[in-house]
Protein backbone atom coordinates (compact mmCIF):
# COMPACT_ATOMS: atom_id res chain seq x y z
CA UNK A 1 0.00 0.00 0.00
CA UNK A 2 1.49 3.30 -1.43
CA UNK A 3 0.84 5.83 1.92
CA UNK A 4 1.66 10.07 0.50
CA UNK A 5 0.77 12.88 2.41
CA UNK A 6 -0.75 16.10 1.14
CA UNK A 7 -0.93 19.64 3.01
CA UNK A 8 -4.41 19.38 4.08
CA UNK A 9 -6.47 23.13 3.36
CA UNK A 10 -8.96 25.06 5.67
CA UNK A 11 -11.54 24.47 3.97
CA UNK A 12 -11.26 20.73 4.30
CA UNK A 13 -11.51 20.75 7.91
CA UNK A 14 -15.57 19.66 8.21
CA UNK A 15 -14.22 16.30 6.12
CA UNK A 16 -10.85 15.87 8.41
CA UNK A 17 -13.01 16.89 11.66
CA UNK A 18 -15.39 14.14 10.05
CA UNK A 19 -12.81 11.64 9.78
CA UNK A 20 -11.22 12.43 13.18
CA UNK A 21 -14.46 11.90 15.29
CA UNK A 22 -14.68 8.65 13.78
CA UNK A 23 -11.31 7.43 14.50
CA UNK A 24 -11.34 8.42 17.56
CA UNK A 25 -15.13 7.57 19.07
CA UNK A 26 -13.90 3.84 19.90
CA UNK A 27 -11.31 5.53 22.81
CA UNK A 28 -13.74 8.28 23.91
CA UNK A 29 -16.51 5.92 24.34
CA UNK A 30 -13.98 3.20 26.05
CA UNK A 31 -12.49 6.02 28.13
CA UNK A 32 -14.91 8.72 28.38
CA UNK A 33 -11.87 11.05 28.48
CA UNK A 34 -14.67 13.92 27.31
CA UNK A 35 -11.97 16.67 27.93
CA UNK A 36 -9.36 15.88 25.86
CA UNK A 37 -10.78 13.39 23.39
CA UNK A 38 -9.97 14.49 19.68
CA UNK A 39 -13.58 13.50 18.75
CA UNK A 40 -14.93 15.72 20.72
CA UNK A 41 -12.87 18.37 19.07
CA UNK A 42 -15.03 21.84 17.31
CA UNK A 43 -14.96 22.80 13.92
CA UNK A 44 -13.38 26.14 15.03
CA UNK A 45 -10.54 24.46 17.32
CA UNK A 46 -9.54 22.20 14.33
CA UNK A 47 -9.63 25.29 11.59
CA UNK A 48 -7.47 27.28 14.24
CA UNK A 49 -4.91 24.09 14.72
CA UNK A 50 -4.86 23.66 10.61
CA UNK A 51 -4.21 28.02 9.92
CA UNK A 52 -1.81 28.10 12.76
CA UNK A 53 1.56 28.96 11.03
CA UNK A 54 3.43 27.04 13.74
CA UNK A 55 1.37 23.42 12.26
CA UNK A 56 1.43 21.58 9.18
CA UNK A 57 -1.86 19.38 9.27
CA UNK A 58 -1.51 17.01 6.46
CA UNK A 59 -4.19 14.44 4.75
CA UNK A 60 -2.62 10.76 4.68
CA UNK A 61 -3.39 8.98 1.27
CA UNK A 62 -3.88 5.39 1.25
CA UNK A 63 -3.35 4.02 -1.94
CA UNK A 64 -4.59 7.66 -2.87
CA UNK A 65 -7.72 7.13 -0.84
CA UNK A 66 -8.30 9.63 2.24
CA UNK A 67 -7.55 7.25 5.11
CA UNK A 68 -6.12 9.75 7.90
CA UNK A 69 -4.45 12.52 8.82
CA UNK A 70 -1.74 13.90 10.78
CA UNK A 71 -0.57 17.35 12.33
CA UNK A 72 3.04 18.39 12.95
CA UNK A 73 3.72 21.44 15.29
CA UNK A 74 6.69 23.06 14.71
CA UNK A 75 8.05 23.93 18.68
CA UNK A 76 11.46 26.00 17.34
CA UNK A 77 14.00 25.16 14.74
CA UNK A 78 14.91 21.32 15.81
CA UNK A 79 11.69 20.19 17.70
CA UNK A 80 8.42 18.80 16.47
CA UNK A 81 4.99 17.49 18.15
CA UNK A 82 2.45 15.42 16.35
CA UNK A 83 -0.97 16.08 17.62
CA UNK A 84 -2.76 14.26 16.33
CA UNK A 85 -2.44 11.51 14.28
CA UNK A 86 -5.23 9.42 13.07
CA UNK A 87 -6.02 6.55 10.23
CA UNK A 88 -9.90 6.02 10.05
CA UNK A 89 -10.64 2.32 11.59
CA UNK A 90 -10.94 0.50 8.37
CA UNK A 91 -7.20 1.41 7.56
CA UNK A 92 -5.67 0.86 10.91
CA UNK A 93 -3.32 -2.05 11.39
CA UNK A 94 -1.85 -1.51 7.66
CA UNK A 95 1.15 -0.15 8.63
CA UNK A 96 -0.20 3.53 7.35
CA UNK A 97 0.52 5.34 10.87
CA UNK A 98 3.98 3.65 11.05
CA UNK A 99 4.80 4.64 7.47
CA UNK A 100 3.34 8.27 7.82
CA UNK A 101 5.45 8.81 11.34
CA UNK A 102 8.65 7.92 8.92
CA UNK A 103 7.43 10.34 6.32
CA UNK A 104 6.55 13.61 8.34
CA UNK A 105 9.90 12.70 10.12
CA UNK A 106 11.88 12.73 6.41
CA UNK A 107 10.17 16.04 5.62
CA UNK A 108 11.13 17.53 8.79
CA UNK A 109 14.44 16.60 8.89
CA UNK A 110 15.55 19.29 10.45
CA UNK A 111 14.11 18.33 13.93
CA UNK A 112 16.35 16.40 16.05
CA UNK A 113 13.12 15.66 18.80
CA UNK A 114 10.00 14.61 18.37
CA UNK A 115 7.24 14.44 20.52
CA UNK A 116 3.78 12.98 20.81
CA UNK A 117 1.59 11.81 23.71
CA UNK A 118 -1.42 8.77 23.82
CA UNK A 119 -3.29 6.58 26.26
CA UNK A 120 -0.86 4.43 28.37
CA UNK A 121 -4.13 2.01 28.38
CA UNK A 122 -3.97 1.96 24.39
CA UNK A 123 -1.34 -0.78 24.40
CA UNK A 124 -1.17 -1.10 20.35
CA UNK A 125 -0.39 2.74 20.19
CA UNK A 126 2.39 2.82 22.83
CA UNK A 127 3.92 -0.44 20.58
CA UNK A 128 3.69 1.43 17.05
CA UNK A 129 5.52 4.63 19.12
CA UNK A 130 8.09 2.13 20.23
CA UNK A 131 8.24 0.21 17.25
CA UNK A 132 9.66 3.67 15.60
CA UNK A 133 11.72 5.01 18.05
CA UNK A 134 9.83 6.42 20.59
CA UNK A 135 10.49 6.49 23.82
CA UNK A 136 8.35 6.93 26.90
CA UNK A 137 9.57 10.03 29.14
CA UNK A 138 8.47 11.70 31.88
CA UNK A 139 5.69 11.57 34.13
CA UNK A 140 1.87 10.52 33.17
CA UNK A 141 -1.52 12.18 33.46
CA UNK A 142 -4.58 10.52 34.68
CA UNK A 143 -7.42 11.78 32.56
CA UNK A 144 -10.10 9.90 34.15
CA UNK A 145 -10.35 6.60 36.17
CA UNK A 146 -9.78 4.61 33.15
CA UNK A 147 -7.75 6.74 30.89
CA UNK A 148 -3.81 7.73 31.64
CA UNK A 149 -1.71 10.42 29.31
CA UNK A 150 1.58 9.14 28.55
CA UNK A 151 4.44 11.09 26.37
CA UNK A 152 6.82 9.78 24.36
CA UNK A 153 9.93 11.42 22.74
CA UNK A 154 12.38 10.36 20.15
CA UNK A 155 15.32 12.26 19.91
CA UNK A 156 17.97 13.88 22.39
CA UNK A 157 17.27 13.29 25.72
CA UNK A 158 18.44 16.21 27.59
Amino acid sequence: MEVTLELAAAAEAPVLLDMQKMAFLPLLEKYQDVETSPATETIERLTSKMTDRRNKFYKILADGKLAGAICIRQKGAMRCRISPLFVLPEYQGLGIAQETIRKVELLFSEAKVWELSTLLEEQGNCYLYEKVGYVQIGGTQKLTDRATLVHYQKGAFN
